[in-house]
């Protein structure tokens, strides 16, 4: 029997397909990674243009991955990101506060504005310094942080950080992180309790190579090849930053024993002249010293 082949999640076409078009699907998703508190939970889900329009010709249109609202007129923006920089937050803040005020009709009747959530899915760690995956934002007092203005609210998720046992007292939770991080295209068995569960099952089959066809399939293979690119260009751009960090550093370290040099032969009354011959500096950088 031919062995069931997959594609990964995380990409671009798939992410968009389960997320993007199976409201039961994501509203699972968004109850289980979203900070709800009981009684909060998503009842009911529709989609949204992903294309959030501008208030003015002037403005560019930004595009999200998911954009959705429930029946109280929550708005949930998704996103699924690559590689953290610090233009995908700037772009994360303006797209959810570009989709709170969109809400305002003409007559600016701000009693009709709802809290707008944006989730984040990051494959990479932007905080290593944190040992928590997980990362929820508000609008809070500095003091009083159980004191929030309803509004915006975002969570951050780094994918690599994660851990089954991170969260155990949210199953769904577990599952759909699990689904993210362990489903891709060297899968060749599904977890028992991915298929035992209807909505993890229903994505699983989402997933399937079969239901692609070679157009989307060679959509799906370019952008690999981007992530594969951009990673290169910026583990390249890291290392370059690293050889100029230590060039810089060794011609610093030059600078300062020069100096302290210069000090020692100043005390020994050699001429300023003569300073300057022995250790290349400058004879405005030698009379700062005799200063």
């Amino acid at each position: 029997m031919r062995a069931m082949k997959y594609l990964d999640p995380r990409a671009d076409l798939t992410f968009k397909r389960i997320f993007g078009e199976h409201k039961e699907l994501t509203k699972s998703f968004l109850n289980a990674l979203l900070p709800f508190q009981e009684g909060e939970e998503i009842e009911y889900l529709e989609f949204l243009p992903a294309e959030l329009a501008p208030d003015s010709p002037m403005k560019k249109n930004t595009i999200v991955d998911v954009r959705c609202k429930d029946n109280s007129g929550r708005q949930f923006i998704v996103e699924m990101q690559m590689f953290w920089t610090p233009a995908f937050l700037q772009r994360v803040l303006f797209n959810a506060s570009k989709a709170y005020v969109k809400q305002l009709d003409r007559s600016y009747d701000f009693r009709y504005l709802h809290p707008v959530y944006s989730l984040s899915l990051i494959n990479d760690v932007f905080m290593p310094d944190l040992k928590e995956f997980y990362h929820h934002y508000d609008i809070v007092n500095i003091e009083h942080t159980n004191k929030v203005i309803e509004g915006l609210h975002f969570v951050f998720v780094e994918l690599p950080k994660f851990k089954p046992q991170s969260i155990q007292e949210r199953r769904m939770a577990i599952l759909w992180l699990r689904f993210l991080t362990e489903m891709n295209s060297e899968t060749d068995t599904v977890p028992k309790d991915f298929l035992q569960n209807p909505y993890l099952k229903q994505a699983v089959k989402l997933l399937e190579t079969s239901s692609y066809n070679e157009t989307q399939l060679y959509t799906y293979e370019k952008f690999w090849d981007a992530v594969a690119s951009e990673r290169a260009m910026v583990n390249d751009a890291l290392k370059e930053g690293k050889k100029q960090g230590i060039a810089e550093g060794k011609k610093q370290g030059a600078k300062e024993n020069a100096i302290a040099i210069a000090r020692n032969l100043c005390q020994l009354g050699l001429s300023v002249a003569d300073i300057a011959k022995a250790t290349n500096l400058t004879i405005e950088e030698i009379e700062k010293i005799l200063v």
